[in-house]
């Protein structure tokens, strides 16, 4: 059984899931005048300089292993590099409230990774059920079209579920990071990130426009808020309250996604987005298991 969170840990949950879940509004006010990979670059290397900053404010170093930093690169392959790219280009095509719909099913293919590469993380009858239900929440929300033929909007949504299963694999190799002070490794994965990155947006995407207000303020909060600061109470949850807990961030980042995309970008919110929503949240509540147990105890009786 996970551990019961205290008050501090809910309230940097629920900030948690407004950071991540604000990333996505913040990457489509960007995008109204800045290229997918011009953005992406912005994102990293702005929270690269941020996190190493922090990193040697608390006394660490960044470590100069060369087997670590090839460590750092794949984490940042498969945490920044791919997701964050495909999500980016795939909210030119989505609005943003769809792409943290799509974007939640991450535990979904991290329980189907895990099976096959861990020995510790099988598939269980409640996970089974999970992956049944989540897939259901994305056939209604992509499958109309799909089968009707593939288009700009259809790859768009399948752009971010492969995001989401490049997550499911960052969460299984960040094990190896355990015994690292947790910064570092955010700082690492993202210096490997941004260098990837710039060569793309430099040779694809010049010459590069001077952002306005707007747009830099947009780039400042995706990049300081939703990506520096996120990753630090990521790992601060993830340590004291472990990360089954810290799957519950999964079911609150939509909600503020689609808050601030219908409220403030006045972006509309489908019925088919709210069914699918609600058939991908009750295969996360399935394979997280806390749900069902609770069930269990309410409605099957046991002897005194």
């Amino acid at each position: 059984m996970p551990k019961q969170m205290s008050l501090a840990e809910w309230i940097l949950l629920i900030l948690l899931s407004v950071l991540w879940g604000g990333s996505f509004f913040f990457v489509e006010v960007a995008l109204r005048e800045l290229s997918p990979l011009t953005l992406v670059f912005c994102r990293v290397g702005l929270a690269a300089i941020a996190l190493t900053a922090f990193v040697y404010l608390c006394g660490h170093k960044i470590p100069l292993s060369f087997k670590l930093w090839q460590e750092f690169a794949v984490m940042g392959t498969l945490n920044n590099f791919i997701p964050f790219s495909l999500i980016v280009w795939g909210q030119t095509q989505i609005d943003a409230g769809l792409a943290s719909i799509l974007n939640a099913t991450t535990p979904v293919f991290a329980v189907v990774l895990a099976h096959y590469l861990t020995r510790d993380e099988k598939l269980t009858p409640n996970r089974f059920l999970g992956i049944a239900f989540s897939l259901a929440g994305v056939i209604v929300l992509i499958g109309a079209e799909t089968l009707s033929g593939f288009n700009l909007k259809s790859l768009g949504q399948i752009a971010v579920l492969i995001a989401a299963c490049s997550y499911g694999l960052a969460g299984i190799y960040g094990r190896r990071f355990r015994s690292l002070f947790p910064a570092v490794t955010a700082a690492g994965m993202l210096i490997c990130s941004a260098t990837m990155m710039f060569p793309l947006a430099f040779i694809f995407d010049r010459p590069w426009p001077t952002p306005n207000i707007t747009t830099g303020w947009a780039i400042i909060g995706l990049s300081l808020l939703s990506t520096a600061l996120a990753y630090l109470i990521y790992f601060r949850i993830l340590a004291s309250a472990g990360a089954t807990n810290l799957m519950l961030v999964t079911f609150l980042i939509p909600a503020s996604a689609i808050a601030l995309s219908v409220f403030v970008l006045g972006e509309p919110f489908q019925q088919t987005e709210f069914v699918g929503m609600l058939l991908i949240f009750t295969g996360l509540a399935a394979i997280d298991g806390r749900l069902i147990t609770q069930m269990k105890i309410l409605f099957i009786p046991h002897e005194n």
